[in-house]
């Protein structure tokens, strides 16, 4: 063993054979601190035995017989390297037919009589001990003559179908498959459920071999080596394990403790099979090394608590599997010390102003110290707010100034003593160019000065140098530099440049440039500068392949030098009249080598530049036409796809004819199916852009080539891309569809899906249709059309909705694909449960007499449901305009008529009027009506018991959303110059409502910058005293759109029909206006707010809400003070069956699940309640009431 170095040193050349030496070895350091220990060390001679004597008998087979000679050499160490050789010692030559295996054996695959030979020897080569040894020839003989027959493969290595391999991480690991058969099996490998890793895989003898290189756990798995030729295919699987020796994960590390602190040592490794973790302590096992109460093994962790001196030592961590170990020392090292701290006493600091400084404090102690900096003799600890105290006891100061400057003391403190050290710190002015070099322009043979005077801190001493395009300045006599300047003198064009002045302080430096341009002297007369004249005498010379050599003469560069020249070339028999770009050449040459193409009819013309612009082109030169050769690329854009169910249309990109190289270009196009076994089929077709394949299976992936040739030959083989034949209609519908009615208007459907090979295509999404069959009240007779809904991709449910409450319905999915839709499934009945009704028709009241009155009406239009029963409710109103008691009357539902005895006479009368279903009550209608004073002496024209026009309203809010967008729309009844607003906001959000004013008085208004899928109210306001709002709506964003089977609103005719019905009501309204203005204007303004339904009132400011009755008509003067009621009817403005109302229209839109966030408006209004009773507004309509 060397002295002081421990390493053993073992001369086997003069100590003894190398046998003797033959071990394990460990090398082991102690010293009072405790012990290391190192890896283990295996020391084996190596060995080339000599080849066992064996008689082989020659061998004699048939042309075309499959045969294996065998090596099988000596086993040495290291293994040797195997290769055949002949008697000559020349290497057989080896192909797909004739190979080595992995084991040293030569397989031949089919023997022929060129095989024939008397010296087919297997030679060893052991490199370690430098010896070669030599098997005995084997003679073997083929009869030539008639061959065996033509076979199919089997593989002569590995035997059987599967076999197994394991391998170790980090290795190389290597799979061979070896086939015989006529004619010679190709090999083909992949990796089940998976692919080879592209930059790691390599194939060896000829693809016989599949090698991955630094192997993972991840490559384990079955790989699959296949063998084909004409005759059929045979499969190997190989099952591969990766095995992994230990590896670490987190070896262990030294820990300094102090007495009394706790600690740990974390051994972590990794391997398959999960290596064991072992201890060591000083080279023992910890097991039977002497005990210690602070310490405590937990696996692959060491724990310390409250560690002594004593328990100073070395610990080694042992991970172990079959496949190898890792070992790891950590010395564990309890001390005791008070702080020590390392930086040098008074280390003077120097900073420039305005920039960080950095005080170091370096220290050691165990336990750790604690680290104080102080300023001053009597200063205060700094605080972490200004300064930055860094774990290594670095003090930062962010931006120096110059009242930091001072001694700056660092205290180290622990349990065991305390240490300080003072420190210096200077802060220095920054140096600056206070007078900077300048631009200049000087001519030839003038003189130059730059100056650059610089300021820096007194205590600093700079260096000012001068550079020339950041480069020392030419070692010559004209260039003078002094204190503040640099003169040059006799300038010349070479001192044209960028002069740069830098100065240097021991802190900081700082740098100023300035330009010079030189000029010649100024001429008389001036020079006159212009493009070039064009270039002249062009000639081809050095005519090879694909190169040329074109030279030329200059024009004259009109006094500005030509910076470069620019070739350019026209194509005659492809592109003729075209010039393109080729190359360009510095202005100061004038021959240059062209690189050519193939095939093409060359001219060429040169362009020259100079700064102030480009010469016209030459003339052209000669013609060249260069060989034809192979194409050197393929078509691009690739594409297969079908237009029926049965051909495949490939596609491509074809090649300009600049690119075909050659005369006849064609193109070979090849295809197979992608999961299946088949060869390429392929066909030459002419210069054209596409191919129709015919009879394929519907709807399979395929692999497609398309190569490019002429008459010369083929271009580079191309790469594969993968394509469908055509799709078919599906052919199996969904099944087992449910429907889960969810309320009166909307259902949800659940559907199976259908399998991936029926759809036959890809898969675009599912369709439902469904329909109304009747109304379950009989009183609805139409025959909606039918509705489609479409759910994109694999979705297997969806919304109904717009549905009609109390109905029956059917319904059907089919899947759909890119050919079409496939068949229905059975449809499914499903019925709505009732819901609420709408308003009554229409409400009168007749017969008016001194304590009766009459009242006549109409059932909803749409009942929803079966009719239970009617509610009437009214209330007088005195002469102050003061509500009086509400009297509450339930009338049967078959009643279309009432009478209202023991009435007060000359009294008016309020009256509210709703019908109810099982599921509720309906919106409501108002009237107002009054008894008469007698029963004689009343005109009978007088119209008594209309409907008073009480207050403005809006009416049928409605909004169709978008995806980030919407439009509200409204209908107004009232006072002409009102200003509207929107009021919107998120659903369920504490934000205040958003407002929008609307401009002029549109009845619309549009919302953008909405977020989709996002549920929002909305209502409308007027602005002014007689501000009031509507009830609120609630509509979502979202994407998906239903669609239906015909949409009318986009036929001409029924626009036609729209506008002319719209003309037809603004002239009546129109006449209507007149008419009614003739007769003057009674207001009823205070009226209305004295007497307005008192269930209705303005609700507080903080509901966001107004309940406000309001209506639409004025009323008119009557002649004399008394008042005589007379029959009116109200008819509910509106019909309730329009599918906008419904949400039911042509532009609903729909989300991904099918839910409605199209133009849906819940209309259920407010009913008068008595007592704290809450109820809802009143249903708006058209009321009038006529005063005599």
């Amino acid at each position: 063993m060397n002295p002081g170095s421990g390493t053993l040193v073992i001369n086997i050349l003069s100590e003894g054979k190398a046998e003797t030496y033959e071990g394990i070895y460990q090398c082991t350091a102690r010293n009072e601190r405790g012990a290391a220990i190192s890896n283990n060390i295996v020391v084996r001679p190596s060995r080339s035995p000599l080849w066992t004597k064996e008689k082989l008998e020659p061998m004699t087979l048939q042309n075309g017989q499959p045969l294996v000679l065998p090596c099988r050499p000596p086993i040495g160490l290291p293994p040797p390297i195997i290769f055949w050789m002949d008697n000559s010692f020349q290497r057989l030559p080896q192909s797909e037919r004739v190979s080595q295996g992995l084991n040293g054996d030569l397989y031949f695959s089919n023997v022929l009589p060129e095989d024939t030979r008397e010296d087919y020897i297997c030679y060893a080569r052991f490199n370690h001990t430098q010896t070669i040894q030599q098997k005995q020839p084997i003679s073997v003989k083929v009869i030539s003559g008639k061959s065996s027959g033509e076979r199919p493969p089997t593989f002569l290595t590995p035997e059987g179908n599967a076999s197994n391999k394991e391998e170790l991480r980090g290795n190389t690991l290597s799979l061979e498959c070896i086939a015989e058969g006529l004619p010679t099996p190709i090999i083909h490998w992949r990796k089940e459920d998976g692919t080879l890793p592209a930059n790691r895989t390599f194939y060896k003898n000829f693809r016989k071999t599949l090698q991955i290189i630094h192997v993972s756990e991840a490559d384990s798995g079955k790989y699959q080596c296949i063998a084909k030729n004409a005759l059929g295919v045979v499969h190997h699987t190989i099952a591969v394990t990766v095995k992994a020796a230990p590896y670490w994960i987190m070896a262990p590390r030294n820990l300094v403790l102090s007495p009394g602190e706790d600690g740990s040592l974390i051994c972590r490794a990794n391997g398959n099979p999960k290596p064991k973790i072992s201890w060591l302590t000083n080279g023992v096992p910890i097991e039977i090394a002497p005990d210690d109460p602070s310490r405590k093994i937990d696996g692959d962790t060491i724990i310390f608590s409250t560690i002594q001196e004593r328990s100073s030592a070395v610990y080694q961590c042992n991970a172990s599997n079959e496949y190898g170990y890792l070992l790891a020392n950590a010395f564990v090292n309890v001390l005791a010390e008070p702080p020590r701290i390392l930086t040098s006493a008074n280390t003077l600091y120097q900073v420039i102003a305005n920039r960080p400084a950095l005080l170091d404090c370096v220290f050691f102690g165990s336990p750790l110290p604690t680290i104080e900096w102080f300023k001053g003799a009597k200063g205060s600890a700094l605080r972490e707010d200004i300064y930055v105290l860094h774990e290594n006891g670095t003090l930062e100061i962010p931006v120096a100034q110059k009242d930091s400057t001072g001694t700056y003391t660092c205290v180290a403190r622990n349990k065991l003593g305390m240490a300080k050290n003072e420190v210096q710190l200077e802060i220095k002015d920054p140096t600056m160019i206070i007078k900077q070099p300048e631009y200049a322009v000087v001519q030839r043979g003038g003189t130059v000065t730059f100056e650059c005077k610089v300021k820096h801190d007194p205590t600093l001493v700079p260096t000012v140098r001068w550079l020339k395009d950041n480069s020392e300045l030419p070692n010559e006599d004209r260039f003078t530099v002094n204190k503040d300047h640099l003169v040059i003198a006799d300038v010349i064009d070479h001192d044209g440049g960028t002069y740069t002045c830098v100065a240097n302080t021991t802190l900081d430096n700082v740098s100023a440039s300035a330009m010079l341009s030189v000029v010649a002297p100024t001429p008389t007369p001036a020079p006159i500068y212009d493009v070039p004249n064009p270039p002249f005498d062009l000639e081809l010379t050095n005519h090879l392949d694909k190169s040329v050599q074109l030279s030329w003469t200059p024009g004259d560069n009109n006094n500005s030098p030509i910076t470069k020249f620019i070739i350019e070339y026209e194509d005659s028999m492809h592109d003729a009249g075209l010039w393109h770009h080729l190359t360009e050449v510095p202005g100061t040459q004038t021959t240059t080598q062209l690189q050519l193409s193939p095939y093409v009819n060359y001219s060429f013309r040169v362009v020259a530049v100079n700064s102030i612009g480009s010469s016209l082109p030459s003339e052209a030169s000669e013609q060249y036409l260069t060989k034809a050769a192979e194409p050197d690329k393929n078509p691009t854009n690739v594409e297969g796809l079908g237009s029926e169910p049965d051909n495949l249309v490939i596609t491509w990109k074809p090649l300009s004819g600049f690119e075909s190289n050659g005369p006849g270009l064609q193109y070979k196009v090849s295809w197979r199916q992608k999961d299946g076994d088949d060869d390429w089929t392929s066909v030459v077709v002419a210069n054209v852009s596409k191919y129709i394949v015919s009879g394929t299976p519907t709807f399979v992936p395929y692999l497609i080539k398309v190569q490019a040739l002429n008459d010369v030959g083929f271009a580079p083989e191309p790469a594969a891309v993968m394509g469908h034949s055509g799709e078919d209609l599906p052919m199996v519908a969904p099944g087992n569809v449910r429907v889960n009615v969810v309320n009166s208007t909307l259902a949800e459907v659940h559907w199976d899906p259908v399998p991936l090979k029926s759809i036959r295509g890809h898969l675009q999404g599912y369709r439902i249709y469904y329909w109304k069959t009747q109304s379950t009240s009989k009183r609805s007779k139409r025959h909606l059309e039918k509705k489609i809904l479409t759910f994109q991709g694999s979705k297997t449910h969806g919304m109904l909705p717009g549905l009609e409450p109390f109905s029956h319905y059917k319904l059907n999915v089919r899947v759909v694909n890119g050919k079409g839709e496939g068949p229905a499934s059975p449809d499914r009945v499903f019925t709505t449960p009732e819901g609420v009704p709408s308003a009554p028709s229409s409400l009168k009241i007749i017969n008016p007499t001194l304590d009766s009155l009459t009242l006549e009406w109409e059932p909803p239009s749409h009942p929803n449901g079966i009719l239970t029963e009617y509610t009437l409710k009214y209330q007088p109103i005195n002469s102050t305009h003061e509500l009086g008691p509400l009297v509450d009357i339930k009338i049967p539902a078959n009643k279309t008529r009432w009478t209202l005895k023991n009435l007060n006479f000359s009294t008016r009368y309020k009256f509210y009027f709703y019908a109810q279903t099982s599921a509720g009550s309906g919106s409501q209608i108002t009237e107002e009506a009054v008894t008469t004073v007698d029963e004689a002496g009343i005109p009978p024209d007088v119209g008594a018991g209309k409907v008073q026009a009480i207050k403005p309203r809006i009416r049928n809010l409605t909004a169709a959303a978008a995806e980030t967008s919407a439009t509200v729309s409204w209908e107004y009844e009232g006072p002409e110059h009102v200003t509207f607003y929107i009021e919107y906001g998120v659903v369920g959000s504490k934000e205040d409502w958003r407002k929008e004013i609307v401009n002029g008085s549109r009845s619309y208004f549009g919302l953008k910058g909405l977020m989709p899928g996002t549920a929002y109210k909305v209502r409308v306001g007027a602005e002014g005293d007689s501000g009031f709002v509507s009830a609120e709506d609630v509509f979502e964003t979202g994407p998906a759109m239903a669609s239906r089977q015909v949409d009318i609103a986009t036929q001409g005719w029924f626009i036609g029909l729209m506008c002319a019905v719209a003309l037809l009501i603004l002239i009546l309204l129109i006449v209507c206006f007149i008419r009614r203005n003739k007769g003057g204007k009674y207001p009823v303004k205070e009226k209305e707010d004295a007497h307005a339904d008192p269930e209705i009132q303005p609700m507080k400011e903080d509901d966001g809400t107004f309940g406000e009755y309001s209506d639409a008509e004025y009323q008119r003067p009557s002649k004399k003070g008394s008042r005589t009621p007379s029959e009116r009817t109200v008819d509910k403005a509106g019909s309730d069956d329009s599918l906008v109302d419904y949400g039911e229209g042509v532009n609903g839109q729909f989300n991904e699940d099918g839910s409605f966030i199209g133009q849906y408006s819940g209309k259920k209004e407010k009913e008068p309640a008595e007592g704290n009773e809450s109820s809802e507004a009143p249903s708006p309509v058209n009321a009038m009431n006529s005063f005599v």
